[in-house]
């Protein structure tokens, strides 16, 4: 008879148990209380699989074809059929080369012995920590279909809530972009044009006016009597977009802007809410597949978009591990709403924190949507409101030089 080693949550530590096969194992580790992190067949056990070789293929899936998959997989495993049958029916369904070859290498790796959670672990992307988190506790606990399908239900949501995010600022964008395209123009094409016959005239031009023309002249004069201004600040701003691009990426300068941008008004508010979407969602999804706490919080944490409310899920997991509260680092980070923080707490005390999270994850949701709303419903405005501000200073400009120009000719 087959020997395989597994792990347990409570001890960690390797250990030996003899079965007709894995899923044997671990039914028969369930019956004794034990609740395995990973069971391997004892020749194979650390060794890496094929997954682990060409994982540099990945699989080139999105983020709906990860949902879809995962779905499709909980369906036929909820009709009765055995894992590495569904894994078959799902790769002849017309997949794509890379999609295909990750599957067969998965049904591979499951009919050497290896969980569908390593198989998918293997490849890193398009699996997240979450979906592997989540493939794990399903067999572990013998529910793999139903916490599956928990699983894509949880992508779907996040997808949604997504799209909804980038639609929400795709416009805002374009319109941004287009004021500030019709500025430049207005300034350095148009503006010139009407002050062309003030230039000769022997008078003091108005500040609005002497701004504009510098303006003007840094975009549309000759620098170093050679090259053409915009020339020289396409390259600058290629630059300067590079420079924060890094500093972006560096820990310190992704931290000081992420905390900035939680003070936003509007967007700061939107940044929020959505995070707390998540993690209430993704929580009471994990909590309630039966991940430990301390484990749950770590994968919550890749999910929050926000270094700053990472940084508070760090403390949270500190404060787990040494006995204490969830509720509490919540509450004095001021990033999570009181309401959230009752919630968490009262499901502490009752140790009923994944059905209240489960149940309270709606609400935070309605939540996203409305502030989504409020900041497609206010950002359009602010930029036409700042557009027109732009205008009427260069229109006060021209207006100004024209009446120096007047009252120079009066005094004539």
């Amino acid at each position: 008879m087959p020997t395989f080693v597994y792990k347990t949550m409570s001890s960690g530590s390797t250990a030996t148990i003899e079965a007709v096969d894995r899923a044997s194992a671990v039914r028969d580790l369930v019956r004794r209380g034990e609740a395995p992190t990973s069971i391997e067949p004892a020749g194979i056990a650390g060794a890496p699989g094929r997954g682990a070789m060409v994982g540099g293929l990945r699989g080139g899936m999105s983020r709906a074809e990860v949902a879809s998959l995962i779905r499709e997989l909980a369906t036929a495993l909820q009709a009765g059929l055995p894992l590495v049958q569904s894994l078959r029916t799902l790769a002849r369904q017309g997949r794509a080369g890379r999609q295909r070859e990750m599957l067969e290498t998965m049904i591979e790796q499951v009919e050497h012995g290896k969980s569908l959670a390593d198989a998918m672990q293997s490849w890193g992307n398009p699996f997240s920590d979450l979906t592997v988190s989540l493939a794990r506790a399903g067999e572990v606990s013998g529910r793999l279909p139903e916490i599956l399908a928990q699983a894509a239900d949880l992508l779907d949501r996040d997808l949604k809530l997504r799209r909804s995010v980038v639609s929400a600022t795709l416009y805002p964008m374009i319109l941004g972009v287009l004021l500030v395209v019709a500025i430049i123009i207005v300034v350095t094409v148009i503006v010139p044009r009407i002050l062309e016959p003030l230039k000769g005239a022997a008078i003091e031009m108005p500040l609005p006016t002497q701004i504009v023309q510098g303006v003007a002249h840094f975009f549309g004069g000759l620098w170093w009597g050679v090259i053409p201004g915009w020339l020289v600040i396409i390259p600058a701003a290629a630059l300067a977009v590079w420079a924060c691009m890094r500093y972006y990426a560096s820990p310190e300068g992704r931290m000081k802007v992420d905390m900035t941008l939680l003070r936003v008004p509007v967007l700061g508010r939107l940044l929020r809410d959505v995070a707390v979407a998540r993690f209430t969602r993704t929580l009471g999804t994990l909590t309630q597949a039966g991940i430990p706490v301390l484990t749950s919080l770590r994968v919550v944490k890749a999910t929050l978009g926000n270094r700053a409310m990472e940084r508070v899920m760090d403390d949270v997991a500190e404060q787990v591990a040494a006995g204490r509260t969830i509720a509490d680092p919540m509450e004095r980070s001021g990033y999570f709403p009181p309401m959230l923080v009752q919630i968490v707490n009262l499901g502490e005390r009752s140790g009923k924190l994944d059905e209240l999270l489960s149940q309270a994850a709606g609400a935070f949701e309605d939540r996203t949507e409305q502030s989504v709303k409020v900041f497609t419903t206010v950002l359009p405005p602010l930029l036409v409101v700042i557009m027109a501000g732009v205008v009427g200073f260069v229109v006060m400009a021209v207006m100004l030089a024209l009446l120096a120009m007047q009252d120079a000719m009066r005094l004539m």
